[in-house]
């Protein structure tokens, strides 16, 4: 046997369909989209639709929630610092946040801060200034004898919003006096 002479066993390789080629081909004219009707058009996504019945997709229960506004985190193992220091990319004993991972080449953007995770083994001591550490991660931290701070988040600034305010009672009402004209005007009607 020759390279000129290998091939695909019969029926490996299928032609694809070539729709709206003529009548002899198949699929011709109508390309097997029917006659006339909304699906015969392009542009049409009809998908989950059932004719007005509730759609399957919202009669099943719904679980769970999504956080609308979820916090990007770098998650970072504490084999990965343990190789950095190796590399002399970190120093022992150096404070670690989000910027000196990235000036350290070992995550390439902040985002919303970084997350410190347990995976393999820190021998070298290590001062933490991270958004979150997992527990066991800061264990094996505090054995090394290193300091471990998380970073709370920045609040942001809510909409001020419309609380209702307390009426105030009501002064009760006082008797008019009377002014120095109406006075006046009172002595002139007696006379």
């Amino acid at each position: 046997m020759k390279l000129n002479e290998l091939s695909d066993n019969p029926g490996a390789r299928k032609a694809r369909m070539r729709v709206g080629r003529g009548t002899s081909s198949g699929k011709g004219k109508t390309a097997g989209r029917g006659v006339k009707g909304q699906t015969s058009r392009s542009g049409v996504a009809i998908k989950g639709f059932e004719g007005g019945q509730m759609p399957l997709h919202m009669r099943l229960p719904k679980r769970g929630f999504n956080v609308p506004n979820p916090k990007k985190l770098n998650a970072v193992n504490l084999g990965r610092l343990q190789v950095a220091v190796d590399a002399g990319n970190l120093k022992s004993g150096a404070t670690v946040s989000a910027a000196s991972l990235v000036e350290a080449g070992i995550i390439r953007r902040a985002l919303d801060g970084v997350r410190i995770l347990a995976k393999g083994e820190l021998k070298e001591k290590l001062d933490f200034e991270v958004a979150g550490m997992s527990k066991a991660a800061q264990d094996a931290v505090g054995k090394l004898g290193g300091k471990v701070s998380i970073l709370t988040p920045a609040k942001e600034e809510a909409a001020p919003t419309k609380e209702k305010k307390a009426k105030a009672p009501k002064a009760e009402e006082a008797p008019a006096e009377e002014t120095p004209a109406e006075d006046a005007s009172d002595e002139a009607t007696e006379e």
